[in-house]
């Protein structure tokens, strides 16, 4: 489903040349649980943004369901982002004014989805997630893990079929981190293809596959037994 070939990402510091990501090859099927992991710098939210369509690459492709998105146009690739990719990141990025079942709602009402529908789908995602109590308040009156699975619900209204997640448990207690890990695991089962970037070694342990970055490169692609 998702394809990066020899993809390379340079950017420009002063008069300088600084490559984020190197000849990345990289095939990921429908359904897997991937970690990306490495130390600062070493290309984790790059490649991240690189598979979000955030990015463009500075050389290779980018084939996500057998077509060649690198091709397409800034719109364009709004349009299947928004369709296909769902984001979950370590500070939320909740619009603050919003209520939760609003914030759950917006990518719903930007992309012309009827009324009805949205209030549908919003209801379903409240109550799957345990914020029924929590829909009329704004993310100031959540605490983390509620804005957490507020943005979860967020990320998959439109029902994608890959989710990436950026330190989604960096803002959390422990506890609370592993009750949303546990929440993403799960989507899973809905065939969802999940990346997560991690520092945290157990939680990257947990994914069936794990990739090591280091210096923009893939040091390293293992799977984990089953």
């Amino acid at each position: 489903m998702i394809e990066l070939q020899n993809v390379g990402r340079m950017f420009t510091v002063g008069d300088q040349k600084v490559a984020a990501l190197r000849d990345i090859n990289l095939q990921l099927g429908d359904g897997e649980y991937l970690s990306i992991m490495g130390p600062s710098g070493s290309g984790k939210s790059t490649m991240l943004n690189m598979l979000g369509l955030l990015d463009r690459p500075s050389s290779g492709n980018y084939l996500l369901d057998g077509g060649n998105v690198t091709e397409l146009n800034d719109v364009q690739q709004a349009h299947v982002r928004s369709q296909k990719i769902g984001f979950v990141f370590q500070s939320f990025h909740l619009v603050p004014r919003l209520t939760a079942a609003q914030n759950i709602e917006l990518p719903m009402m930007l992309a012309g989805i009827a009324v009805g529908e949205r209030k549908q789908r919003v209801a379903e995602l409240i109550a799957s997630y345990g914020l029924g109590e929590r829909a009329g308040h704004r993310p100031d009156q959540l605490s983390g893990g509620q804005r957490q699975r507020v943005a979860i619900a967020r990320a998959t209204v439109m029902e994608p079929t890959v989710l990436l997640a950026d330190e989604p448990t960096g803002n959390l207690d422990r506890a609370t981190g592993w009750e949303v890990l546990k929440l993403l695991e799960g989507l899973l089962e809905q065939g969802i293809t999940l990346v997560i970037v991690t520092h945290d070694a157990e939680i990257g342990a947990r994914a069936q596959r794990q990739i090591h970055m280091l210096d923009g490169r893939i040091l390293s692609d293992e799977r984990r037994a089953s």
